[in-house]
């Protein structure tokens, strides 16, 4: 069953829209109409402008973000060695003109419930429970470390996908292995790992910190191959932080929507995080701002300019 947010979901000839997350749209061919028409083996996934925080949807809208985390997710796609979903991105190749740049046909797959999370930095809530147990996932970490403290190396956290509206959980790599099986669990820990190292090396020559990632794998049911899904290495999946104002012991500045979960916070909106009265609309400076980071990020990134 589609969201809320399908009422924002642009109609779009050749496609039928079938479902609709906090900040995406997804759709499957049309019958009899379309460059993938008949095809049941893919699904269009349109990047919306929304911006969710504190498990709302809120009513203010980011502009270009949609493109930006789209555009962002393809060229790390190029970066990385591993399988991907991508079947189309341009409207050549089949993508809608009214979304292009920020739509992707993609394979369907069959996902694993397990989001795989690479950390080489600890916060979040890895610094929460490592806090009240000197562990993260279970996996033990050496006293004295602090908010954005460098790990000796990587680690994998694995955590379970959680229903819509609720907070995934974080588990250990045996328990991951009771989910997905001994074989997949070691797999998709080695490619998680991976990317982060890849994508971690490739940041910091462009002055960023890469904390740590969320990448989604599935299955190709045509082959079998573990494939990566979904976005990767946005704003939206990684904490980046700025490497020359990187400063371990306290909360970081990061690439994302830092300013607007800061003012929803804060005293000047007003709004009761505790309640379930939805959050107010964010002010234009916010809204400003927040997008300047989404492009910051991705033009010292990529290299390239956000046009």
């Amino acid at each position: 069953m589609a969201s809320a947010a399908s009422s924002t979901a642009p109609s779009l000839p050749g496609w039928e829209h079938v479902y609709s997350g906090k900040v995406r749209d997804l759709y499957t061919p049309a019958v009899g109409s379309g460059p993938f028409a008949g095809r049941s083996d893919v699904v269009l996934v349109v990047a919306s402008d929304r911006i969710s925080a504190f498990d709302f949807i809120l009513a203010s809208e980011i502009p270009d973000k949609g493109r930006i985390l789209t555009q962002l997710s393809l060229w790390w796609f190029e970066q990385l060695d591993v399988p991907n979903h991508l079947v189309a991105t341009t409207v050549e190749e089949g993508v809608p003109a009214a979304v292009e740049g920020r739509a992707m046909v993609c394979r369907k797959l069959e996902m694993f419930p397990i989001e795989c999370i690479a950390r080489g930095y600890l916060t979040g809530s890895g610094l929460l429970e490592y806090r009240a147990s000197k562990t993260v996932c279970g996996l033990p970490l050496p006293d004295g470390l602090g908010d954005g403290s460098r790990l000796a190396e990587p680690i994998f956290t694995p955590s379970a996908k959680a229903e819509v509206g609720t907070h995934d959980e974080n588990i250990t790599f045996d328990t991951m292995v009771g989910t997905v099986g001994a074989d997949n669990a070691r797999a998709l820990r080695e490619l998680t790992l991976g990317i982060y190292s890849r994508a971690e090396e490739i940041a910091r020559e462009r002055g960023i910190i890469l904390a740590d990632t969320k990448v989604e794998f599935g299955t190709d049911p045509a082959t079998g191959t573990i494939t990566l899904g979904d976005e990767v290495l946005t704003p939206d999946s990684s904490r980046f932080w700025d490497a020359g104002l990187w400063e371990p012991g306290k909360a970081q500045p990061s690439f994302d929507k830092q300013y607007v979960r800061d003012w929803l916070a804060s005293d000047a909106s007003g709004w009761d995080r505790k309640s379930d009265t939805p959050p107010p609309a964010l002010p234009a400076e916010v809204i400003a701002r927040t997008r300047e980071r989404y492009v910051d990020a991705y033009e010292r990134l990529t290299g390239k300019k956000f046009i």
